[in-house]
């Protein structure tokens, strides 16, 4: 692994709790507000997004290959899929929910983009 690569890992590894919500909260701010509703399918799924939101809170994540990673929640499970900011990354993923707890299935970018994938 490079060394830039270990250097960035570890600036996310010991971000502070206070400094992951801060940038969770911007990014979901952001996003909010630059998305259109520019049909009914856009309001509904700002709404549904907006109501499946919760406190980010820390949790495990199994990646392909046995990895795993501490994420945060970002939103509630529907019983199936949870959209979980990964911090490392910088972005969003969607997980689906298993037996062994949230799986990463590969659908990163933003939370609304993650979230209406499904």
């Amino acid at each position: 692994m490079p060394q830039n690569s270990v250097k960035a890992d570890q600036r996310h590894v010991f971000m502070s709790k206070k400094e992951i919500l801060r940038i969770i909260d911007t990014l979901l701010e952001e996003e909010l507000k630059g998305f259109g509703n520019q049909s009914k399918m856009d309001s509904a799924t700002r709404e549904a997004f907006v109501a499946a939101r919760v406190r980010p809170s820390a949790i495990t994540v199994n990646f392909s290959g046995g990895i795993t990673k501490i994420c945060w929640n970002v939103t509630k499970s529907d019983g199936t899929y949870r959209v979980v900011f990964l911090p490392e990354q910088g972005y969003f993923s969607l997980c689906v929910d298993s037996d062994f707890g949230p799986l990463d299935i590969g659908v990163h970018g933003s939370a609304l983009g993650c979230f209406s994938s499904v």
